[in-house]
């Protein structure tokens, strides 16, 4: 694990997927009024959990099959990955068949050769880049028709949640230059988007220092410093205190300590800014790995 990067790779250095015929033929246009779809923060850990029969992998499967069993299902799934960073700007990927990136190092060659071929949503990533608007300046944002696709921290919890990839996915990038209050204001322009059939996902963990892990070590076993701000989150988030979530660096030494880089935060700030004040979370995965990385997991709606 302590080969993995947050930080975007270099364009072009990455593999396309061969897509399915299922893929292929599903081409969103344009998105259509809804009920309104849930919310996910995903704590995704390491990229093995994308092809271990472990406890995380099957509550993955089981959400999926859960939420593809109620009655409307997503047009069009919206990830926020902790692995694609940008500097100067957010970017939507805007290609009609996103390559699945193997952003990592020092895994199995089973792991490399994974593939996720859900199709994009090219007309879709336009006209949401028009309409949403940066934080910092009020501009829309870019669209990549090219150089990104899925990383690992999008296609590995998909892929376990929704094995078929029939439903269009589309990365937002995180500029990561800017501050966490602007994140969490980006989010909350995501909400009337789950209005219009967008299932949105922030994919992340709420404690991650890869620094200090201790492998082989059980799910119950952590930090205090790791547990300690995993409680902090927990109860902010159980109170419905979702704006709170954007000060955590005001927690000083724990803060830093849980996040020595804090892009595997930043997801759950788009996360709680989509949710509605009045909606309940419901907590799954609430447990850790290697010691060092908060596994927990939420869905609201």
């Amino acid at each position: 694990m302590a080969a993995l990067t947050g930080l975007a790779a270099f364009p072009g250095a990455f593999m396309t997927t061969s897509l399915s015929s299922a893929a292929t033929a599903s081409a969103l246009q344009a998105l259509k009024p809804s009920p309104r779809m849930p919310v996910l923060f995903v704590g995704h850990g390491s990229p093995m959990n994308a092809i271990e029969d472990n406890a995380w992998r099957r509550s993955w499967q089981a959400l999926g099959a859960e939420l593809m069993a109620r009655a409307v299902q997503p047009q069009l799934i919206l990830c926020v990955s902790a692995h694609w960073l940008t500097r100067g700007g957010w970017q939507l990927t805007g290609m009609a068949h996103p390559k699945t990136i193997h952003d990592f190092g020092g895994f199995p060659q089973e792991l490399f050769d994974q593939q996720y071929p859900a199709p994009g949503a090219p007309q879709v990533a336009r006209s949401l880049a028009a309409e949403l608007k940066s934080p910092a300046t009020g501009a829309a944002l870019g669209v990549d028709e090219a150089e990104w696709g899925l990383d690992h921290g999008t296609w590995s919890v998909l892929k376990p949640m929704f094995p078929k990839a029939q439903i269009p996915v589309m990365q937002l990038s995180m500029d990561y230059s800017r501050a966490p209050a602007e994140h969490y204001a980006l989010g909350q322009q995501l909400e009337v988007l789950r209005e219009r059939g967008v299932l949105i996902v922030g994919s992340g963990n709420v404690v991650h220092n890869l620094r200090l892990t201790r492998r082989g070590t059980a799910a119950n076993e952590a930090y205090d410093w790791a547990t300690e701000f995993d409680t902090v989150v927990q109860e902010q988030i159980k109170k419905g205190q979702l704006g709170a979530l954007q000060d955590f660096q005001k927690l000083g030494a724990v803060a830093k300590q849980a996040h020595p880089t804090h892009e595997h935060y930043l997801p759950l700030l788009y996360a709680a800014g989509a949710v509605l004040p009045s909606e309940m979370p419901r907590f799954f995965n609430t447990g850790y790995q290697s010691a060092s990385i908060s596994m927990r997991s939420v869905l609201w709606g």
